[in-house]
C-alpha cells in the first residue's frame, strides 16, 4: 500500500486493496474516515461515505487532456499559449473554483499577483453575505470536535444537514457520544426552526417551531429581546421567541447552526443577527455558531487568500498591491460589467461546484481552464488543462467546514498535479512579463 500523501511510481501495478482514513471533499464537512476500496486502478466502493461522499469519489477515473482552442494539445503548448493569454490581458481575472488544495490554491493567487489581476473565489457568489458579517461583528465559532464533546442543545436555524451534509448528525450532532454528552443522542436537545417552506429542520427534533419565510429577521431580533430581558409582555412573537430560547437557557453549551449557503430569497438581514444570537447566547451559557460550507475546499480559498493577501475574497492587485473590493469588485460584478478580457478559472467548473449564474457571466470573457477535468467544462474555453483531483490523484491540504486543516492522500495515478501545473503557468508568465518589461513595455505598470 501507498504511503499517505505520496505517488506511486509509474511502473507500480495498479493498486487493489482498501485505503483507510481517506478524506472526502464531497461536502464541508469533510469525512476523513473513509475507506476506499480499489481493484486493478479504480475505486469499486468507499465505505462509510454518504451518497454524497459516493459521488465524490467515483471510480476515481479523470480525464488528463490539454485543449487549445478546442483541438487536442500537447501540455506544454497548451502551457504556452494560456500564459501568452493571461500575460497579454488588460484587465484579467483569476477565479479560485471548488477542487483545489491550499497549495494549488496559493500558486493561483502568486499568478494573480504577478498579472496584477482581480482575485476572486466562488465564495463571493455563495456566501459573501456571511463573510462580511462575520467581518463586521466576529462569529464565535468552534471546531465540530469541540460542538461533539460539548453541545447539549442543538439549534438548527432553517436547515436540515440531512440534505447536503449528510453525514453531520452522525459524525458531530447531535447523534454522537462526546466527552461532556456521554448520552449522545439522548443527552442532546434538538431544536428545530422551520422558515417558510424551503428551510426546514431535522425531522427528528425535539422542539419545532414555524415561521415564515418574511418572519426570519423579527424572530431573530425578538430571540436577542428576549435573552436581553427587553421583550413585551404579551406578543405572538416574543412568545414564540421564549419558547425557543427556554431550552437553550437551560443547556451548558449550545450549537447554533445555520446555512452559509442559504437558497436564494432568504432575508439578507438573518447573517448578521444568527451571528448576533450567538455572540449573547455566551453570557448566560456558552454557545458556538456553526456555519455550514459545501465541499471543494472551498474555506481553503478563503483562508488561503487571507494568509497571502490579507483578505478573503475579491481583492484587487491592479496598483501591485491586494486592496478589499467585497462590493462591487466581485468576479461576478466585474464580469457583468464587461470589465474583465481574460479569467483564468483554477479548480473544478463541472457537477454543479460552481453557481449557475457566474458560469455563465464568464462565458463573456476568454476563459483559460487549469483542474480537474477542465476540458469537459460547460464554457467555450480557450486553454484548457486537466488537473488532478485533490484527495484522489494528488496530495496536499484542504480545509474542513470548521477550518481545521486536513490531510489529503493520492490514491491514484492521473492527471498532472494541479498545483504543479499553475505554478508552471506562474513561471512562464514571470518568464513573459520579464521579457516585455526588457523590451520596454509599460503595460503592466499602465494598467
Amino acid at each position: 500500500m501507498t504511503a499517505p500523501g505520496s505517488r506511486r511510481p509509474p511502473t507500480a501495478p495498479p493498486p487493489t486493496g482498501s485505503y483507510p482514513h481517506s478524506t472526502c471533499l464531497g461536502c464541508g464537512c469533510a469525512c476523513d474516515d473513509i475507506d476506499v476500496v480499489m481493484a486493478e486502478g479504480r475505486i469499486v466502493e468507499a465505505r462509510r461515505a454518504c451518497p454524497i461522499g459516493v459521488r465524490w469519489f467515483g471510480d476515481g477515473s479523470a480525464p488528463a487532456r490539454a485543449t487549445v482552442g478546442g483541438r487536442v494539445a500537447s501540455q506544454d503548448e497548451a502551457l504556452d499559449a494560456a500564459a501568452a493569454l493571461v500575460a497579454g490581458a488588460a484587465r484579467p481575472l483569476v477565479l479560485l473554483a471548488p477542487e483545489l488544495s491550499c497549495e494549488a490554491q496559493r500558486e493561483a493567487v502568486a499568478v494573480a499577483d504577478l498579472l496584477r489581476a482581480a482575485l476572486d473565489s466562488v465564495t463571493s457568489a455563495t456566501s459573501l453575505a456571511g463573510v462580511l458579517a462575520a467581518q463586521e461583528r466576529g462569529r464565535a465559532g468552534a471546531t465540530l470536535g469541540e460542538v461533539r464533546n460539548r453541545a447539549d442543545a442543538v439549534l438548527f436555524w432553517g436547515v436540515d444537514p440531512a440534505v447536503r451534509y449528510p453525514r453531520f448528525a452522525e459524525r458531530y450532532a447531535p447523534a454522537p457520544v462526546g466527552t461532556h454528552v456521554p448520552q449522545g443522542r439522548a443527552g442532546r436537545t434538538v431544536i428545530a426552526v422551520d422558515v417558510g417552506r424551503d428551510g426546514r429542520g431535522p425531522a427528528d427534533a425535539d422542539l419545532r417551531v414555524a415561521i415564515a419565510a418574511e418572519e426570519e429577521a423579527g424572530t431573530l431580533a425578538a430571540l436577542l429581546a428576549v435573552l436581553r430581558e427587553s421583550a413585551p409582555a404579551e406578543d405572538a412573537m416574543w412568545e414564540r421567541a421564549r419558547t425557543i430560547v427556554t431550552p437553550l437557557l437551560a443547556a451548558r453549551y449550545v450549537a447554533l447552526v445555520s446555512d452559509g449557503e442559504p437558497a436564494a430569497g432568504r432575508d439578507p438581514e438573518r447573517i448578521g443577527l444568527l451571528i448576533t444570537l450567538g455572540q449573547a447566547l455566551n453570557g448566560p451559557t456558552r454557545a458556538a455558531h456553526v456555519v455550514l460550507r459545501a465541499g471543494g475546499n472551498r474555506n481553503g480559498a478563503d483562508a488561503v487568500t487571507t494568509w497571502q493577501t490579507g483578505y478573503p475574497l475579491a481583492v484587487d492587485f491592479a496598483r501591485g498591491y491586494p486592496r478589499y473590493r467585497p462590493i462591487g469588485g466581485t468576479a461576478a460584478e466585474r464580469l457583468a460589467r464587461g470589465e474583465v478580457d481574460v479569467a483564468l478559472v483554477v479548480g473544478s467548473l463541472d457537477g454543479g461546484r460552481v453557481p449557475d449564474a457566474l458560469v455563465a457571466a464568464l462565458g463573456g470573457a476568454r476563459c483559460v481552464v487549469i483542474g480537474p477535468r477542465a476540458s469537459e467544462s460547460p464554457l467555450d474555453v480557450a486553454v484548457a488543462i486537466d488537473g488532478a483531483v485533490v484527495g484522489i490523484h494528488e496530495a496536499g491540504v484542504a480545509l474542513r467546514m470548521d477550518d481545521v486543516p486536513l490531510p489529503m492522500r493520492a490514491l491514484l495515478d492521473g492527471p498532472p498535479a494541479t498545483t504543479a501545473l499553475v505554478r508552471a503557468l506562474g513561471e512562464r508568465v514571470r518568464w513573459g512579463l520579464r521579457g516585455v518589461e526588457r523590451a520596454g513595455s509599460s503595460r503592466v505598470g499602465a494598467r
